[in-house]
C-alpha cells in the first residue's frame, strides 16, 4: 500500500519501487534502450527458466514437509535436472558478462533471490556447484551489502 495505491506480485512491486526511487542509489532498471532491452530479456529468462523449476524444488524439498506431506522425489529430481539444464545457459551468458543483463546489477538478478535462497535449504546446490560463472554470479549477488543485511526469504506456504 503506497498512499492508497495497492499493488501485488513481487516483480511488479520491485519494478514499481525501482521506478519510484530511481533517483536514490544505483539504477536497477536501465534507461538506455539496448541496456533496458537486455534487462527485459534477462527478467524474462528468470521468469520462464528459473522460477518454475526453483518453485518445484522448494515445494518438494521444503514446502510439503512443513505441511506433513510426502516429498515426490521424482518431481524434485526432474525439476533439478531441468533447472540444471537452464543454468547451463546461464553459465554461458555469465561467461561473457558479470550479471544476466550485462555488467551492471539489475532487478533481473535480484528477482532470483527469493527462490534462489531456498534452493540450498531444499537440498539443491546448483547455484554454487553448477559452474564457475553461475557460482561467481550468485556469490556477487549474495555478498552485496544489501543482501547480507537481508534476513532470508519469507516463509512461503
Amino acid at each position: 500500500d503506497d498512499d492508497g495505491f495497492i499493488l501485488y506480485e513481487s516483480r511488479a512491486i520491485c519494478r514499481y519501487l525501482s521506478e519510484k526511487y530511481a533517483h536514490q542509489g544505483a539504477p536497477l532498471i536501465p534507461t538506455e534502450l539496448h541496456a533496458k532491452a537486455r534487462f527485459e530479456q534477462a527478467a524474462s529468462i528468470e521468469f520462464a527458466n528459473f522460477q518454475p523449476f526453483a518453485w518445484i524444488i522448494y515445494v518438494e524439498g521444503i514446502g510439503k514437509a512443513r505441511k506433513g506431506l510426502q516429498k515426490d522425489q521424482a518431481a524434485w529430481d526432474v525439476a533439478v535436472q531441468q533447472l540444471s539444464a537452464k543454468l547451463d545457459v546461464y553459465e554461458t551468458i555469465l561467461g561473457s558478462q558479470k550479471y544476466l543483463a550485462g555488467d551492471e546489477f539489475t532487478l533481473a538478478d535480484l528477482f532470483h533471490v527469493s527462490f534462489g535462497g531456498l534452493l540450498a535449504p531444499a537440498g539443491c546446490d546448483l547455484l554454487t556447484s553448477k559452474g564457475p560463472n553461475v557460482a561467481r554470479w550468485w556469490n556477487a549477488i549474495t555478498s552485496r551489502a544489501s543482501f547480507t543485511r537481508y534476513q532470508g526469504p519469507a516463509e512461503i506456504s
